[in-house]
């Protein structure tokens, strides 16, 4: 068989590198191999076809085209030049990078650990190297005779040195067989401040210094559910907060989270509603910040204890007008006008009687 035969047996032109042939050997073995393929000529066709790949590594595979010189009239840096050399950038790997929103509103430094895993470029994904030659197992054929537990013939199989290929060869030694090899990388990644849930950032992979990604990283920001906030689109924070009603009715200072930590709120028993100007979460990457609105909720025992009971009435006798405190006017205006109400009733009931 002649070399140009070969290439046509391998459905290829003749300029075909040593990767299309490869690629087109196995795909031919997988669709003509005898146990796969019960047709008559199945068995005659997969020789041809391990004959052909025979002859053009006889002959020499062609040499791969030169890449085509490049647009860019930036050059690369030489460490990046060099390793796009060795192993062109791939499709972005997209990843999920999840902040809390203290992180998120402050920015932060994130380092991202993973592994790609890719075909072994040494075999080309195969898991083997071929030798050339028929294989010493199976003459060349690709399938060998089994045999029953008493010796007899059962049929043919998968020959399981060449992997049903008739064509010599061996494990590969930089995969150890398994057509793919994985790499670990590592990067230190700059989250600007501000972000919010759903946000794309793209980080350059070659910008890693110890461990590079092979590829350049998406990575799509997911924000923490936070105990204590609700964020709204326009950067206000929303937090509601129990407080002690006791606390809340004698005006005392109370604890509350912010995104910078723990601040102190002086309560006023006529609000319930506060806004804190500038402490909410920053209405865009790095621009001002929204306010933060926090909602109290007094909280009263639901059962008072003796003492507490004793405490209440000095402070309702305090109201009405028996201690040093003077009573409200709204209190004192409306027992004024509650008692009028009721001499009324008692003059109505007499003329009543009367009557």
């Amino acid at each position: 068989m002649g070399t140009d035969n070969a290439f046509a047996e391998l459905g290829l032109g003749s300029d075909a590198t040593e990767r299309e042939v490869k690629a087109a050997w196995r795909r031919l073995a997988s669709q003509w191999h005898p146990d796969r393929n019960t047709s008559a000529d199945a068995v005659a066709r997969m020789q041809r076809i391990n004959q052909a790949f025979e002859q053009i590594r006889n002959a020499g595979f062609p040499a791969s085209p030169a890449p085509a010189p490049s647009d860019e009239t930036e050059p690369a840096p030489a460490a990046a030049a060099a390793e796009d050399a060795a192993e062109p950038r791939r499709r972005p790997i997209h990843r999920k990078v999840k902040l809390t929103l203290e992180e998120a509103a402050a920015g932060s430094i994130k380092s991202l650990r993973g592994k790609m895993t890719h075909a072994c470029a040494t075999c080309d994904g195969a898991g083997h190297q071929v030798l050339g030659g028929n294989c010493a197992q199976c003459g060349g054929s690709g399938a060998v005779a089994k045999r029953s537990f008493f010796g007899w013939p059962g049929g043919m199989s998968e020959c399981v040195a060449c992997h049903g290929g008739g064509i010599a060869q061996r494990s590969c030694p930089d995969c150890e067989g398994a057509g793919t090899q994985s790499r670990a990388y590592q990067v230190k990644v700059r989250i600007p401040p501000g972000v919010r849930h759903g946000d794309l950032l793209h980080v350059d992979g070659r910008r890693a210094r110890a461990n590079p990604p092979p590829a350049d990283l998406e990575l799509r920001v997911e924000l923490l559910a936070h105990p204590f906030f609700e964020l709204d689109e326009d950067g206000t924070l929303r937090c509601e907060m129990p407080v002690d009603g006791f606390a809340w009715i004698a005006n005392r200072t109370v604890q509350l989270p912010t995104l910078a930590g723990l601040r102190s709120l002086a309560l006023r028993r006529d609000r319930l509603s506060y806004r804190l100007q500038g402490e909410g979460y920053p209405t865009g990457r790095g621009g001002a910040r929204g306010d933060q609105v926090v909602t109290v909720q007094p909280v009263f025992p639901e059962q008072l204890s003796a003492d507490q009971e004793i405490l209440l009435d000095q402070l309702i006798a305090s109201s009405s007008g028996h201690g040093a405190t003077a009573p409200d006017e709204r209190l004192r205006a409306w027992n004024r006008g509650l008692r009028a109400w009721e001499r009324g009733l008692d003059a109505r009931d007499r003329r009543t009687a009367q009557g």
